[in-house]
């Protein structure tokens, strides 16, 4: 599998936060880089690029259909993806390692701590779908915020509820923030997200 392309900066000091940045299908390493530098300021930014084309769509791992995911695509993508953010905090050696990611994005995040819970110090996972179970994991002294839509066509509002109280059951500090819409971003939940990440 080809290394992944991405998009970077270094924080306002050696050992500034980092933050990974994950996209939704169709966005790109561009997404939420420069609004990652409003919601944790001085932080240093990675912005891994989906390898998956869906359709033109860009992507972090296969699907059969909505909601139905290649589980074995999954797995190889994951491993790929925890193996891409361990060298990167290996290189920085940050005082924190933060994550965001968004749809598709808050997917692969949430599937690289499901096999990695020590890697991530605090994550938001803005409407995510886990249409599986997760295996158990110790997540203790870790934070999740889950941000979602109440009528989500996409990812419903019972699958949410369900990925907070497994981390929840598994030792996280984990909450979720509601929007009264769909599946879009709303300023509402992004101020969530930068009171979260400034007080992880």
């Amino acid at each position: 599998m080809a290394p992944y392309q991405f998009r970077s900066a270094e924080g306002a000091a050696a050992n500034s936060p980092l933050i990974f940045l994950f996209h939704g299908t169709g966005g790109d390493e561009n997404q939420f880089f420069d609004l990652a530098g409003e919601l944790v300021p001085g932080s240093a930014r990675v912005a891994p690029r989906g390898d998956v084309s869906e359709h033109g769509a860009l992507r972090y791992f296969r699907r059969t259909g909505e909601g139905v995911y290649d589980m074995a695509d999954l797995a190889l993508r994951t491993a790929a993806m925890t193996d891409f953010v361990r060298a990167e905090v290996a290189k920085r050696q940050p005082s924190k390692v933060l994550g965001l990611g968004y749809s598709n994005g808050a997917n692969i995040l949430a599937s690289v701590q499901f096999g990695a819970p020590d890697l991530f110090d605090a994550t938001v996972l803005m409407h995510p779908l886990i249409p599986f179970t997760p295996p158990k994991a110790a997540f203790g002294g870790r934070k999740v915020l889950v941000t979602a839509g109440q009528y989500d066509p996409i990812a419903p509002a019972g699958a949410s509820e369900a990925l907070v109280d497994y981390f929840k059951t598994n030792g996280a500090g984990a909450e979720i923030v509601w929007h009264n819409g769909g599946h879009e971003i709303r300023q509402e939940e992004l101020l969530a997200a930068r009171a979260f990440l400034t007080a992880s």
